[in-house]
């Protein structure tokens, strides 16, 4: 897919007014509506992203090597699907950290071949799930009050690398490319700019925490921060 074509951007701005909207909406009018929204939202994405393992059996594309569930952002789609349906703040935090750094990379630069363009099912799947995992998040943390806690980036982060193990096995046992820790992708991504392998490997585990501890600070500056005695606003349900 062509960076920044028609169909990219039509999933960019389609992003953009789903967080405005979904802020806005719980912040100037909370109401009985925001459980239905968190359900919606939340069966929203999970039909995007098994809708692609779905397509990937019924297309004759679906192997070991490229379509287990072992990459980051399957990881954001679980956690954003139970953080929508419980609100328990790990979840939301996780969800908020991979979202704003994983999943927005994913949407600004998108893995997707010419033959998974507009109007092709991968191009709805693939958006449904980064674009509404960030929704998500942005909603839950703006617009339910549900800020990261103090700390919070680091057990993220420990998680991701826990998560990184894992399709490191993945990886080994299969003969894959889970989270591109064997080579890196043929779209252009920051891991492109970090030299050959393995040295992007390391330089992508700094960026990420990079990455990570920049949503933080920005999160601080703009006054998310949860309160220390664990105090939060309400949450209609």
């Amino acid at each position: 897919m062509k960076q920044f074509s028609d169909p990219h951007l039509a999933a960019l701005l389609t992003m953009v007014i789903g967080i405005a909207a979904s802020v806005w909406g719980a912040r100037r009018h909370p109401g009985p509506w925001m459980r239905w929204f968190s359900l919606g939202l939340a069966a929203l994405i999970f039909a995007g992203w098994i809708g692609e393992y779905v397509a990937d059996v019924i297309l004759g594309t679906w192997s070991v090597q490229y379509s287990l569930p072992l990459q980051l952002t399957d990881a954001v789609s679980a956690v954003s699907i139970v953080a929508l349906l419980t609100q328990r703040q790990m979840f939301v935090e996780l969800a908020y950290f991979w979202s704003y750094t994983a999943s927005l990379q994913a949407v600004l630069t998108p893995d997707l071949g010419a033959g998974q363009n507009f109007p092709s099912v991968y191009y709805f799947t693939y958006f449904t799930y980064h674009v509404g995992a960030i929704i998500a998040a942005s909603y839950l943390v703006f617009g339910c009050h549900l800020y990261p806690r103090p700390g919070a980036v680091w057990k993220v982060f420990w998680i991701t690398l826990a998560w990184t193990a894992i399709a490191g096995a993945g990886d080994l046992i299969t003969g894959g490319n889970y989270m591109y820790l064997r080579s890196k992708p043929v779209h252009h991504s920051l891991l492109n700019l970090m030299g050959p392998w393995p040295l992007y490997i390391v330089g992508g585990v700094a960026l990420g925490l990079a990455l990570l501890l920049l949503v933080a600070g920005l999160t601080r500056a703009f006054g998310g921060v949860a309160d220390p005695r664990g105090v939060r606003r309400p949450v209609l349900r």
